[in-house]
């Protein structure tokens, strides 16, 4: 089985005018074979939150998710160091936005399809033997969720062996610890380029497969 965990950092807004939208959006994909490694990873969200975040001395509020925007970075290296055994990978893809075409940036839901096929094409998918399970955090409506697996299945069945099923899934990080380990990563690659800090990005750097802005 290989899982893929996809994300994204900062917002598809365009108007740099009269709001003040992020300067990047980032898509970010954690790559992870097989049921064992990924159980691991799971285990390492479940152990930093017990350990970290809700110890037993101080459970006045339950804390149910690991997040990139206001996980301490301690924590985060915490995390690092429970799972960085793990064979897994990480492909991310950050779009200059100032550089997107008006056209574009008028229809959201296609820009990020778009960059989200990118950085799957990173992936060699080509090697799949077993079931791939593709699991996207939940923040589309209905439409655009069908849109988005629609576009997504289309490009992945034509380099995929027939015999190698493609499950597309949307969940909610308080539903799958997955997507807050992927959550953790793009925050990083996203905050590189955004703000030009690079602190977590170090931790992690060389689990990263592939990383790069889109200059459209």
């Amino acid at each position: 089985m290989w899982y893929l965990y996809l994300d994204e950092s900062g917002d598809l807004g365009f108007d740099f005018v009269n709001k003040k939208p992020s300067r990047f959006f980032t898509v970010t994909i954690l790559a992870v074979r097989g049921h064992d490694d990924n159980r691991a990873l799971i285990n390492g969200v479940k152990k930093t939150l017990k350990r970290k975040l809700n110890p037993k001395n101080r459970r006045k509020r339950i804390v149910r998710e690991l997040k990139g925007t206001n996980t301490t970075l301690e924590i985060k290296k915490y995390f690092y160091e429970q799972i960085k055994h793990i064979p897994f990978e990480i492909y991310g893809l950050s779009l200059n936005k100032r550089r997107v075409y008006e056209r574009l940036a008028r229809n959201k839901s296609r820009v990020y399809n778009f960059i989200a096929k990118n950085v799957l094409d990173k992936i060699p998918f080509e090697d799949a033997n077993l079931r791939v399970e593709l699991i996207v955090d939940r923040s589309k409506s209905r439409p655009e969720i069908k849109e988005f697996n629609e576009y997504i299945r289309q490009q992945l069945e034509a380099r995929l062996n027939p015999d190698v099923p493609l499950d597309i899934y949307h969940w909610s990080s308080d539903e799958n610890l997955g997507i807050q380990v992927v959550d953790l990563f793009s925050w990083g690659i996203f905050e590189r380029y955004e703000r030009k800090r690079n602190e977590w990005h170090e931790v992690f750097k060389k689990k990263i497969k592939y990383d790069t802005i889109y200059l459209p």
